[in-house]
């Protein structure tokens, strides 16, 4: 287990850092301001086996704050969570895992993968 954990980890980080070499430089002309409804999960355990909701809260949590990506889950899209600048929006969102948020922040897609720059996130009601 610790194998399969290790081995997720090491591929999120390598999405996260070739994504985030490849946006640093150049954003697509169509980034606009977005508000996105969804829930925040770590992509490590999304990723590998699909756990989200509240009973993956607690460990979704754990996953955010050790460094693991976090993302917000919004219907059929799945955004990489970053802050406005581009920095890691881990301490952001940890304590929001597992939760339904209102994100308004700067979207840009490339190859399929989607990414928001937060700029204000709320706990839906």
């Amino acid at each position: 287990m610790k194998n399969q954990h290790r081995a997720v980890f090491l591929i999120s980080m390598a999405l996260v850092l070739g994504f985030a070499w490849g946006i640093a430089g150049a954003h697509q002309e169509s980034d606009s301001v977005q508000t996105i409804t969804g829930e925040v999960v770590d992509l490590a355990c999304y990723l590998d086996h699909g756990a989200s909701g509240a009973p993956h809260q607690d460990c979704a949590q754990k996953c955010i704050s050790m460094g693991l990506p976090v993302g917000i889950k919004s219907g059929d899209h799945l955004y990489l969570a970053v802050t406005s600048d581009h920095n890691p929006a881990n301490k952001t969102l940890a304590s929001l895992a597992g939760k339904q948020v209102t994100a308004e922040g700067t979207v840009s897609e490339r190859d399929g993968v989607h990414l928001l720059a937060i700029k204000k996130v709320t706990v839906k009601e």
